[in-house]
């Protein structure tokens, strides 16, 4: 650590460091998928939806599918390959246990360009005092959801002082503001990237849940898994608005199928337990999702974020629509204190091996 508590980025003392337990890589790049050229006035053919892809091949590559790991809201693929603290990440702890792991930037996010004129127009940024309280410490707000006072994981005071909480920031970008397209977006990348590297392990966070039931949805053939990670939700609403397919703004294929400017039809349920929401899943008969009922899924919940008390929502719906789906929830696993950015705390190894311990159990 430097003299003001940062971590060195220094040549020498990354090589210090790193020097007993270094990273063994057959292979590192990347590229690109999704990319579609359009019209436009000035450019004359421009291209759009392109997402940027990095792959890491250990050299000792010990299982046969690999990890593609997809990052939720206004974030990038960094959210995955370090913690907020300037740790090593979720890309590295898996390569390091001999998984191939390819990690996105999903279009419109991080290295993946975006240009209003181009990519569609840009949402407008949200105040940072709603990335304290929902990430970085909302056990400081007494009037948040029930579960945040269970929150102790966030590497350092989670406000503008604190330099874990800045390089979070950092990366927090836009997204465009229809969110049907950038799914759609999405959706199209990652079928792609999975043409491009064959049958994978999905493992999606936040807002990163609709790519992954998409991308599921158009391959369901190279899906062989899909860990999904506090998914966005609960059916039919969330922070990002209605959803129209219910865990989705982009559509869904469903059996029966959805005529033309069909809406999918809901119902509410009571809340199931104390501190945990009401919801709605669909209305009976319930249509079925073929494609997500192929390969087993799992919905991975913290126990002090807010999606711990309407992740059991997502679950429902699933199941309600022929999916193989389990509901992990971190404190049933002795992992107490996460929020929703699991991936950046200060305990996130240990989260990791209770999501490999899952994919380990599926026999793939």
């Amino acid at each position: 650590m430097s003299e003001t508590g940062r971590r060195s980025y220094r040549p020498a003392d990354l090589h210090a460091a790193g020097q007993a337990n270094p990273l063994r890589l057959a292979a590192q790049g990347f590229f690109w998928t999704g990319g579609e050229l359009v019209d436009h006035p000035q450019a004359g053919k421009a291209m759009r939806g392109q997402q940027y892809v990095e792959y890491w091949i250990p050299q000792e590559l010990r299982h046969p599918l690999p990890i593609v790991m997809i990052h939720g809201g206004g974030g990038q693929g960094t959210d995955f390959l370090g913690t907020a603290d300037g740790r090593e990440g979720w890309v590295h702890w898996f390569v390091r246990r001999g998984w191939a792991v390819y990690v996105v930037d999903r279009p419109q996010h991080g290295r993946s360009p975006f240009h209003p004129a181009v990519q569609g127009e840009i949402a407008a940024p949200g105040p940072n005092i709603a990335l304290e309280r929902l990430f970085s410490r909302p056990e400081a707000f007494p009037d948040n959801y029930p579960q945040a006072r269970l929150h102790t994981q966030w590497p350092g005071s989670g406000t503008l002082e604190d330099p874990a909480f800045l390089s979070f920031l950092a990366g927090t970008g836009p997204t465009l503001a229809d969110p049907a397209q950038w799914q759609k977006d999405a959706q199209r990348a990652g079928a792609e990237l999975l043409c491009r590297i064959g049958p994978a392990v999905l493992l999606t966070h936040s807002a990163g849940g609709p790519p992954g039931w998409l991308i599921a949805d158009a391959r369901p053939d190279l899906v062989k898994a899909l860990v999904a990670v506090e998914p966005l939700g609960p059916p039919f609403s969330a922070i990002s608005g209605a959803l129209p397919f219910g865990i989705t703004h982009a559509p869904l294929t469903f059996d029966p199928p959805l005529a033309d400017g069909e809406v999918l039809a809901s119902m509410d349920l009571p809340s199931p337990g104390p501190d945990l929401v009401a919801y709605k899943v669909q209305a009976e008969p319930a249509r079925r999702l073929p494609a997500l009922s192929r390969m087993p899924v799992v919905v991975v919940t913290a126990e002090a974020s807010w999606m711990a008390a309407d992740n059991h929502a997502i679950v429902h719906f699933l199941r309600q629509a022929g999916a193989s789906v389990e509901h992990l929830k971190l404190a049933e696993h002795g992992i107490h204190g996460n929020g929703h950015a699991i991936q950046l705390e200060k305990n996130s190894d240990d989260v990791a091996a209770v999501i490999e311990g899952w994919i380990a159990r599926q026999d793939l």
